[in-house]
């Protein structure tokens, strides 16, 4: 079968495959791996796949369409978003006018609202495909009758069928990511070596964050951890297919969930004797003794869900980590000599100005070299979604306005002791307050090790200025 695996266009610089889909602060352009390894699937079971990622080469409706009619494909596989469900669904529109293909969408959003989904499509999605939707989309690829395949939603006599979801799939079955059909130069990041590649070596993670997306809705909370021995493999064979990338960046959602996974991991790169730099993003409960072998088998920077400076917050959300384990975690893994990207939020459950105030302190306080702020993105489908929705704390009224006008990441929630005007202003405080003390540019100036580094510094220092004067000129256009 000839399938078109589309990652759509939107508006420019929108990242879809990213956590939180929406222009974001930094400019961040994410890889699509997930899509990749199903792409792989579907290769490896003899089809013919055609990939086309819209979204990083901010392609244009026509391109598309010329794609549709040189390429005539059978099949359409569509990623999807919250903010952009309504731009997804016409390019399956467009798919049948072009090409009368099957339309299949993909992702958190559809497999947590398909109701709605075929609702708004009128007709025009076919299939949606729930949750791991790898194999899912080999078995409607090959055929096999709607009724039979599993984890699916599909239209019938106008009516919406549900079947079982699917049971949660071995992780080593799965093929290496379909590289060959992008470039890693499309993709950025400021805290990433330029260029980069990522690697899943993890699916679903224990925690039970209630604004956790991908836990909540596509993976479980069950680890299914790669054999470490597939996982340098995969390394292996990034740096055959392109050589000249600077860093593996394991966007597994926990890499450091089990000491033995890392060690092991670890103690692979070394036995192969392997000159790699890689990145992670982890926990601060992490097993501490693991950080030393991590560092020797060329761990530069790690990620970190420090999330909020006050236990209120942290509980408020079922972080299930205490801010003496966070201090403890940041000064260790700093007098190690790693790079450390914290990550905060603005908005838990409760939160007030004075509360806001010592999570800005907080992550200034902490040995890091940088952070984000943002507020809780709610995506249907996850508990606090539900519980927004419930107490009527959701700001948004339409999927749409998942982003602001700009399509930049928005503030999706309001309390009545602290409103979104006011969680607006502290994310903007704590991005401030952060990088623009000297102290903290002259540690980011002496990070720079490289040509790369600094061009590096200067996108992510320009995204940072470019994102402040934006806010700027729409709260002068309000006022």
């Amino acid at each position: 079968m000839k399938i078109l695996m589309l990652n759509p266009p939107y508006v420019d610089d929108f990242c879809r495959s990213a956590r939180w889909a929406a222009k974001s602060r930094g400019r961040v352009q994410r890889h699509p791996d997930w899509m990749l390894i199903a792409t792989a699937v579907l290769e490896n079971a003899g089809h013919n796949v055609k990939f086309t990622d819209g979204a990083a080469l901010n392609l244009k409706k026509n391109d598309i369409e010329l794609q549709l009619k040189h390429f005539k494909p059978e099949m359409v596989v569509l990623h999807t978003t919250t903010p952009s469900i309504y731009n997804d669904i016409s390019y399956a529109r467009l798919a049948k006018q072009s090409s009368g293909a099957i339309s299949v969408l993909i992702g958190p959003h559809v497999t947590a609202m398909p109701e709605n989904t075929f609702e708004i499509a009128e007709g025009d999605v076919d299939i949606i495909a729930r949750k791991e939707y790898d194999f899912t989309l080999r078995d409607i690829a090959q055929a096999i009758p709607t009724e039979e395949i599993g984890g699916i939603s599909y239209l019938k006599n106008g009516v919406v069928h549900h079947n079982e979801d699917r049971p949660l799939l071995d992780v080593n079955e799965l093929p290496f990511p379909a590289w060959h059909h992008i470039k890693p130069e499309w993709y950025r990041d400021a805290g990433k070596r330029f260029p980069f590649l990522t690697l899943i070596s993890c699916r679903g993670c224990f925690g039970r964050c209630t604004f956790c997306r991908d836990a909540s809705i596509m993976y479980g909370r069950k680890l299914r951890f790669r054999n470490p021995e597939a996982v340098v493999d995969e390394i292996e064979y990034d740096f055959k297919l392109f050589p000249y990338i600077k860093e593996i960046m394991f966007e597994t959602d926990t890499f450091s969930a089990s000491a033995a996974q890392v060690n092991s991991t670890c103690e692979e790169i070394l036995r192969r004797n392997l000159k790699v730099t890689w990145s992670c993003n982890t926990r601060v409960d992490l097993d501490l003794s693991v950080l030393p072998l991590m560092k020797k088998a060329g761990c530069r920077m790690l990620m970190v869900g420090f999330e909020f400076g006050t236990q209120e917050a942290l509980d408020a959300v079922k972080k299930g980590i205490t801010l003496e384990q966070s201090r403890k975690f940041a000064e260790a893994a700093h007098a190690m000599g790693f790079i450390i990207h914290g990550c905060f939020m603005i908005g838990a459950p409760g939160e007030t100005k004075e509360s806001a105030r010592k999570t800005i302190d907080f992550a200034k306080s902490l040995p890091m070299d940088t952070v984000q702020f943002s507020g809780i993105c709610v995506y249907p489908g996850t508990p606090m979604y539900d519980w927004a929705t419930e107490n009527d704390y959701l700001v948004p009224k339409d999927w749409n306005q998942w982003v602001t006008e700009n399509y930049e990441q928005a503030t999706l929630l309001s309390y009545p002791q602290f409103s979104k005007e006011d969680i607006d202003a502290y994310i903007d405080k704590g991005l401030k307050e952060f990088y623009f003390r000297p102290k903290q540019i002259a540690k980011m100036i002496a990070n720079i090790k490289s040509p790369s580094d600094l061009k590096r510094k200067i996108f992510g220092f320009k995204s940072l200025c470019n994102y402040i004067r934006k806010g700027q000129q729409d709260g002068a256009a309000k006022t």
